[in-house]
């Protein structure tokens, strides 16, 4: 019984910093564009090398030209 005498004003602490944290992320526009982050992933980098985009050089590699 003591232990909710602690308990309970400490998770009333962290609910309060939670939702000031919510307020806080929403006032500085981390909601503001819920679309386009997931789709700038799928997007080609023009600017990098082959291999940084998941690509092969097609001269690269000494295995004759075989695949």
């Amino acid at each position: 019984m003591n232990a909710l005498l602690i308990l309970i004003p400490v998770s009333l602490v962290l609910l309060g910093i939670a939702v000031w944290a919510f307020f806080w992320a929403v006032n500085r526009g981390q909601f503001d564009d819920l679309d386009t982050p997931p789709l700038r992933i799928l997007e080609d980098d023009p600017g990098a090398p082959a291999a940084s985009r998941g690509g092969r050089d097609e001269g690269a590699g000494d295995d004759g030209g075989a695949r």
